[in-house]
């Protein structure tokens, strides 16, 4: 057994004040525990070095983020909003976090109780929640100087630097062909030209750079284990500067498919319009007066975006031998690129449907504005 995960525990917490040291969730990089003490649940976590190979950096963008929103307090219209709270190790020090003698980082941070988070959408209603959490967190720190905040992931969510990465591995692979492979390959030549948009609109100055999430996933948004509502965001890893785009497109990305992304059966797989609408709903009415027109008018595009990026990502890494997701079966990440490149499908099918519901949300939301 791992004895990594208890050692370093011991080392935020008083001698003895470790009773127990478990997995908790299902994250695709970090390893991260529950750990429970006699002073309460704390959450302990191994950053993945090999993902993130600048750790300090991503402590110190942390602890940026955690001054930030202590001075702004609660999120307007949020009757519970908690944030992750650093733990210094207990040997002291001014660094937040503990390296072992094998050189992995470790850090602990409080534990959100009294809240869950799900993998699959359940109705309506917490897709609403889902985009109002995201809308209040963007809420918090869009007055957040960017340039204060490290650049942790060069190239996150910048789409053709993952295309350049794709085309790299299609030529070095060792992965054997197949009927799913072949289909990948086609789909993503079909759809080269679009992975350039919104860095395309970025650099003609319709986008701007903000602070954002980064990996705003279903199962990154804590819920209200009463209420239902949404009072946390989780995983925090990826904070840096970047296009709102990229968090509020990962959001519907990972809500709007009822089936999940780690299903096998693609016929299940489809983009929910009534979620989306209600994810939007609810974002707009947190963050709606942080964005500008044409930040709205993309918002269609980064949903298909991301989604599309992401099964470039999971195809990529199928490729080159699964070295970044982890996986539990041969082919998991090849079967992740198919769902994902089926929700893409299923957004271009209602791509009219999609502009529409965007216009008719932004023009009731910009009416909520003006009459405020």
């Amino acid at each position: 057994m791992d004895q990594a995960p208890l050692a370093a525990a011991q080392a935020f917490h008083p001698p003895g004040a470790v009773l127990k040291v478990s997995p908790l969730g299902s994250g695709n990089v970090n390893d991260t525990f529950l750990v429970q003490t006699s002073r309460g649940a704390f959450v302990l976590q191994r950053l993945n070095t090999a993902v993130f190979p600048a750790p300090e950096q991503v402590m110190r963008n942390l602890q940026t983020l955690e001054a930030h929103i202590e001075r702004k307090g609660r999120p307007l219209g949020g009757s519970r909003w908690e944030h992750p709270r650093l733990l210094a190790p207990a040997t002291g020090g001014n660094d937040l976090w503990h390296r072992c003698p094998e050189g992995e980082i470790w850090r602990c941070m409080s534990f959100i109780g009294n809240a869950r988070s799900v993998d699959r959408i359940e109705d309506e209603n917490q897709a609403y929640q889902l985009g109002l959490g995201l809308g209040r967190f963007h809420q918090l720190i869009g007055d957040l100087p960017a340039e204060e905040l490290h650049d942790t992931l060069e190239g996150f969510h910048i789409t053709p630097r993952y295309l350049d990465q794709y085309r790299q591995a299609l030529v070095r692979t060792r992965a054997e062909s197949s009927d799913d492979t072949d289909y990948c390959i086609a789909f993503i030549r079909e759809r080269e030209e679009f992975c350039s948009v919104l860095e395309q609109a970025k650099a003609r100055g319709e986008l701007q750079e903000r602070p954002i999430h980064g990996d705003p996933k279903i199962n990154n948004v804590m819920l209200d284990n009463v209420s239902g509502e949404a009072i946390a965001l989780i995983d925090l890893d990826t904070v840096k500067p970047g296009l709102v785009h990229y968090d509020i497109g990962d959001c519907l990305r990972s809500c709007c498919n009822p089936a999940g992304e780690e299903t096998t059966d693609l016929r299940g797989v489809r983009f929910d319009l009534v979620l989306a609408e209600a994810i939007l709903r609810g974002y707009l009415e947190a963050a709606g007066s942080l964005l500008t027109a044409s930040d709205r008018r993309f918002i269609p595009e980064s949903a298909r975006l991301i989604s599309f990026e992401l099964g470039l990502r999971f195809f990529t890494d199928h490729l080159n031998g699964d070295r970044y997701f982890k996986v539990s079966q041969p082919g998991q990440n090849l079967r992740r690129a198919r769902v994902q490149f089926a929700l893409t499908q299923s957004i271009e099918e209602q791509w009219d449907a999609l502009q529409a519901l965007l216009l008719r949300l932004s023009t009731k939301s910009k009416a909520a504005l003006d009459a405020a």
